[in-house]
């Protein structure tokens, strides 16, 4: 049985060249590729609490609980839960 293939759809964006050499020259400096770093500006765009795309979840507790030493608790837990709460509705 031969295998179907799935057509890939090809997207090309059209730049700025003074904007395209600049993400070229931030790709190379952060060592990710120029796709990636269209992808994370645009997460950052669309996304601006930036906790629904966290890489490390424990990590990103840990700093979170860090910050927040002098709170109880309790008082953390319920904001979690409200946090929780606003994203389902």
């Amino acid at each position: 049985m031969a295998k179907t293939m799935l057509k890939k759809s090809k997207w090309t964006l059209s730049f700025d060249t003074r904007l395209k050499s600049f993400l070229l020259k931030e790709a190379r400096r952060k060592g990710v590729y120029p796709t990636h770093l269209l992808e994370e500006l645009v997460r950052a765009r669309f996304n601006p609490y930036g906790h629904t795309d966290v890489r490390d979840a424990s990590r990103y507790v840990r700093a979170m609980r860090k910050r927040s030493d002098a709170r109880a608790d309790e008082a953390f837990l319920a904001e979690l839960r409200a946090w929780q709460k606003s994203r389902s509705s």
